[in-house]
């Protein structure tokens, strides 16, 4: 899957970097949050963070990941409303951050990067659709399956036995409101698949060793 630096060639990430200021942020910084107008949009260069939301009963959901090249709070830019979800930082994060003008002054001007935007926006809905067939259709361990997919296709790395490995600090809180069930149904959802092989975690790691068992579950 190709990020927005993915997208642009060397001149207009050049014109990106002269629009806008590296920022870092440390790991498990608040980096925005919800229902606050958006002042910057980042464009992540190194690291990882989370969205979230928090529902009215006060549980985080988490919404989704970003990591490097991509984009994070340009949803904001263009409509003009205020952010939808709070954005933390998974781990040590540097950043490009542009003022949303000159972040829409900057796409206007560049094809590539116009078009890359209304794509992922597109695939964004077209993910939230999905993700509202899964919740209807599977029962637990079918949506972590389906979220580990996710995570191997954008973030694994290959680990020494072929499985896939995904390095990234999320608990399993985060993963069940990302699954929308209890963290007991989760953290048992996770045991029947350590059982089966598919998966191994660690504090902050999951192997996935089966991907296509894994893939077949979440289809399923």
């Amino acid at each position: 899957m190709s990020t927005f630096l993915d997208v642009l060639g060397e001149d207009d990430q050049r014109e990106l970097r002269r629009r806008a200021v590296v920022r870092r942020f440390a790991r498990g910084s608040a980096i925005a949050h919800a229902n606050q107008l958006g002042d910057r949009v980042l464009v992540l260069l190194d690291g990882h963070v989370k969205l979230t939301r928090v529902t009215p009963e006060g549980r985080d959901v988490l919404l989704a990941v970003r990591g490097p090249g991509d984009l994070v709070g340009e949803q904001s830019a263009i409509d003009g409303a205020v952010r939808s979800a709070s954005i933390v930082a998974l781990d040590a994060v540097e950043a490009l951050a542009i003022a949303p003008d000159d972040f829409l002054s900057y796409v206007t001007t560049v094809p590539d990067a116009a078009l890359y935007v209304m794509r992922n926006l597109n695939e964004r809905l077209r993910d939230a659709d999905r993700k509202r067939v899964e919740h209807a259709a599977h029962d637990v361990v079918g949506r972590l399956s389906a979220r580990i997919i996710e995570l191997c296709e954008r973030f694994g790395v290959e680990d020494d036995d072929g499985g896939l490995r995904i390095d990234l600090p999320l608990t399993q809180e985060d993963l069940a409101g990302w699954v929308g069930a209890s963290r007991e149904a989760t953290s048992r959802a996770l045991q029947q698949m350590r059982e089966l092989g598919w998966v191994t975690t660690a504090r902050r790691s999951v192997v996935c060793h089966d991907v296509a068992a894994v893939r077949r579950r979440a289809e399923g």
